[in-house]
């Protein structure tokens, strides 16, 4: 099904459930995975043409892909990384054609609609770029009814959690 998922991280609580379902989606199907991080600072769109050296955020980038590189690969799953420096969405889609992968898989932060009028979404953008199937998989609380962690008391009222 497929052989090469790309799954770009940001070095925040987001990545978890991506990597999670990407690392039991990869043991099943045999894929290889990709790690992308797309550096978005001055020194990192720049450091190509500039002939910069890296900076010290780029240095923690590397780090960052490198442990979950490991990480993936102690669980028994092959996988490389990419550190790129850019505007993110146009980073991941030509890092999904030029590394052949079939799947991109991404963590998204569940933006409300103003957030995303204002901001962007760079899973939105990437999924009318590229070709390559994208997998979006929410990030952070799983409660379907809010960003907040709550419970029912006995009375059926909500108490938020501490």
């Amino acid at each position: 099904m497929y052989t090469r998922i790309l799954v770009p991280v940001e070095n925040s609580p987001y990545d978890e459930a991506i990597l999670t379902h990407v690392r039991g989606l990869a043991k099943l199907t045999g894929a290889s995975v990709v790690l992308i991080h797309v550096a978005d600072g001055w020194a990192a769109r720049y450091v190509h043409q500039l002939d910069l050296r890296e900076s010290e955020e780029m240095r923690k980038d590397r780090e960052y892909l490198d442990r979950v590189r490991d990480d993936l690969e102690r669980d028994g799953v092959e996988a490389d990384s990419v550190l790129a420096g850019g505007e993110p969405s146009k980073e991941i889609a030509e890092a999904a054609a030029r590394e052949n992968c079939d799947l991109i898989a991404m963590s998204t932060h569940g933006h409300r609609f103003v957030k995303d009028l204002l901001y962007g979404s760079v899973a939105n953008e990437v999924r009318h770029i590229t070709r390559v199937p994208v997998l979006l998989v929410r990030g952070g609380s799983h409660d379907p009814e809010g960003d907040t962690k709550e419970r029912r008391g006995g009375s059926g009222k909500r108490q938020a959690l501490q």
